[in-house]
């Protein structure tokens, strides 16, 4: 089976109707990994035909709010699938430091909810599998599917106000998957995207729109988001998926000037301007190979 990439959400920190919040769902036959889980991943992947049941793991890439509001909601949505299939809790791979105790005292928001469900129906309360590992510099195996086919590197990005946060780099039998998390553009993540075949990286039109925003909050937050102009200076790869863009496009002249900013750059491979449920499927040897779908926004 072919391996594919799904946006499972292309949102920013304020609520868009046609934008879940930021994550990616790669998936290569039974491996399905989900990266961040900003607001409403479930509906997304439902619309994917994906259960929480199904997933192989969840990858964190940090602990701003917007990346992981919906920890709780794929915890408990999993426990309860539990009494009809025997899937066990999630497991949760993330940087060591602050994500264990965040992740492990998610669920229990709703511990009057959980106490009431174990009297009834479940065998015991929900947990998780805590996969932490230490902060890396440079790329080091995470995770490996126990059919051995699936591999995750990490790696250390730069998103300072969340001091441990990184990217991921996801090898299947059909390729390379490189999800940055959010960061700006930086060695890091150059190296992580070597002979990658799809990267989607989070990007900000901060070149666009620079006369506006000196002085402003927006000149504090787009320092350490990916401008679209220097996104496409570094990164070099045949297909780069720009997605949870600030500000999120709202029209086809807006998306076409994020993936103009991209080419300003001098990025000579495919780019697609991310939407929820875009999802692009590996090999991408031909053209006909990469194929999009969803509602084009």
């Amino acid at each position: 089976m072919a391996t594919t990439v799904t946006l499972t959400g292309t949102g920013v920190r304020f609520p868009g109707a046609e934008r879940a919040g930021p994550g990616v769902l790669v998936s290569h036959d039974d491996v399905h990994l989900q990266i961040g889980t900003g607001r409403s991943p479930l509906m997304r992947l439902a619309q994917a035909g994906i259960g929480a049941h199904q997933l192989s793991a969840l990858l964190l890439t940090h602990l701003h709010s917007d990346h992981v509001s919906a920890v709780a909601d794929l915890v408990h949505t999993r426990w309860v699938q539990g009494h009809l299939r025997a899937i066990g809790p999630l497991p949760v791979v993330a940087p060591d430091g602050h994500a264990p105790a965040f992740v492990e005292r998610a669920p229990a928001a709703n511990a009057y909810g959980v106490e009431g469900r174990v009297r009834h129906v479940q065998d015991g309360p929900p947990g998780v599998d805590g996969r932490w590992f230490p902060l890396p510099d440079v790329p080091v195996e995470v995770w490996r599917s126990p059919c051995g086919r699936v591999g995750v590197e990490a790696v250390r990005v730069r998103h300072e106000p969340a001091g441990q946060a990184v990217g991921y780099r996801i090898a299947t039998p059909d390729g390379v998957v490189v999800v940055s998390g959010d960061t700006c553009v930086g060695e890091e993540v150059a190296k992580l995207s070597a002979s990658a075949d799809v990267v989607v990286h989070g990007a900000c039109r901060s070149a666009a729109l620079a006369e506006f925003v000196p002085g402003t909050r927006f000149e504090t937050i787009f320092s350490y988001h990916a401008d679209t102009v220097a996104l496409g200076e570094r990164v070099g790869v045949a297909h780069l998926v720009p997605a949870r863009l600030i500000p999120g496009p709202t029209s086809p002249e807006q998306k076409a000037d994020d993936e103009a900013g991209v080419r300003r750059g001098g990025f000579t491979g495919r780019v697609s301007a991310g939407h929820d449920l875009m999802t692009v499927t590996l090999p991408t040897q031909t053209p006909t190979a990469a194929v999009e779908r969803g509602v084009q926004r």
